[in-house]
């Protein structure tokens, strides 16, 4: 059964420490179905992300500045790899959290 991303997104009330701050992406038109760094096949649907050095498995908590909504996903890539970027969403986690392109977002490891 699959959900609405906007079920998974929730508001943002974590006391969890942020690690790191910057722009954030999403990837997944040419990339579904495709094999992830980690060895799993890529799902745009799901809430799962890309990260240039914490662990595959890792839960961060995304939360888009601009509108407060948070989204917890599992690093599962590498990347981004577009200069600037923090961390590349799924299409189902950016739209959880109301970015459509880039937005300014908060990372914290759980």
């Amino acid at each position: 059964m699959f959900l609405s991303p906007a079920a998974h997104a929730e508001p943002d009330t974590s006391s969890t420490k942020v690690v790191q701050s910057g722009r954030a992406s999403w990837y997944g038109p040419g990339f579904h179905g495709r094999r992830t760094a980690s060895g799993e096949t890529f799902n745009t649907n799901d809430l799962t992300a890309a990260h240039r050095t914490l662990p595959f498995g890792t839960k961060v908590r995304v939360v888009n500045k601009k509108t407060g909504r948070s989204v917890v996903v599992r690093i599962n890539d590498r990347g981004p790899y577009a200069h600037g970027r923090v961390i590349d969403l799924s299409k189902a986690s950016a739209q959880a959290i109301g970015i459509s392109g880039v937005g300014t977002v908060d990372v914290a490891q759980l």
